[in-house]
């Protein structure tokens, strides 16, 4: 759908415009009375929300990143689904699933008042995603921008036979530096370390950063916070219908295969991840749904 007609059909006057962004790809840009967003319809992507009170934006995104077609955006707040991580099946299918890198399509917009903007997108099942992954499926990604940052991803069965997913809000926070920001709210959870064969252990008070740090933490509180020392800023993380939280960081040593980061972008930003990933799999049956949703908002330390 052409860029005329997608404002003609969703655009609220003076809260809510859809324009080309980078790689001419649709953007919705948002600006209310509490708030500004952009949002990507190539994955349905968050890439900025900035209260007006704010400095700086919740948000990162690489300067290196791609604005593509079967690429995924590195930065802001990619979904992950239906698996998290690398294809579960090894038939080099795309990392985090296929939904992250591609077209969604706006399903309604809504400004409940000069204060709160609402976006529902969709992406269901085609011919392609078929071929990735067999099954009969529709989500639906309800976003409100306000005080707050409001995410619900909602995963209909549409089809005759259950199925399992994984799958992660995967955000990427904006910080003012790695080595001054705390993670609080994990204490007491078992997490397995990535590059650890030793097992699970056991998170003991905060977490901070001095290396690389790639964790599940299983059966975490509904609440987490970031301490962002160098911003002097807290954010606080609710989410529901969860049992995991991925945390990462790459350090210093970026992975070769990573190319969109800049080697010293990983001091700008820590992932906190929302997620039904590892052994947490949600099995949803046919003409069911499941949601997974998360909400962010900034404060002062």
């Amino acid at each position: 759908m052409k860029i005329e007609q997608l404002n003609r059909d969703y655009g609220i006057k003076g809260q809510l415009k859809i324009d080309k962004g980078n790689g001419h790809l649709p953007f919705i840009f948002i600006h209310n009375k509490r708030a500004s967003a952009i949002i990507s319809l190539h994955g349905a992507q968050i890439l900025s929300y900035k209260p007006h009170r704010e400095a700086e934006d919740l948000l990162f995104v690489s300067q290196n990143s791609w604005y593509e077609e079967g690429r995924a955006i590195r930065g802001g707040i990619p979904l992950c689904w239906p698996w998290f991580g690398s294809d579960p099946l090894n038939l080099k299918r795309p990392d985090h699933g296929f939904v992250r890198n591609g077209l969604w399509r706006i399903l309604s917009t809504e400004a409940s008042s000069d204060s709160v903007t609402k976006i529902v997108f969709q992406y269901e099942n085609t011919e392609k995603s078929l071929e990735y992954w067999p099954q009969a499926f529709m989500l639906k990604l309800e976003v409100i921008i306000s005080d707050t940052l409001s995410l619900n991803l909602i995963t209909h069965n549409t089809g005759d036979h259950p199925f399992t997913i994984t799958q992660a809000i995967h955000t990427y926070f904006n910080i003012g530096h790695i080595n001054e920001v705390e993670i609080l709210g994990l204490d007491k959870s078992t997490y397995h370390n990535k590059f650890d064969i030793s097992g699970e252990h056991q998170q003991t008070g905060k977490l901070t950063f001095n290396a690389e740090v790639n964790r599940i933490h299983k059966n975490v509180e509904e609440y987490l916070y970031i301490n962002d020392n160098a911003f002097n800023r807290k954010i606080t993380i609710t989410s529901n219908h969860n049992k995991t939280v991925v945390v990462w960081n790459p350090g210093a040593n970026l992975p070769p295969n990573i190319t969109d980061l800049e080697s010293t972008d990983y001091q700008r930003f820590v992932c906190i991840e929302s997620g039904n990933v590892s052994s947490d799999t949600i099995e949803i049956l046919p003409n069911c749904e499941f949601s997974l949703s998360a909400n962010y908002k900034i404060g002062k330390i």
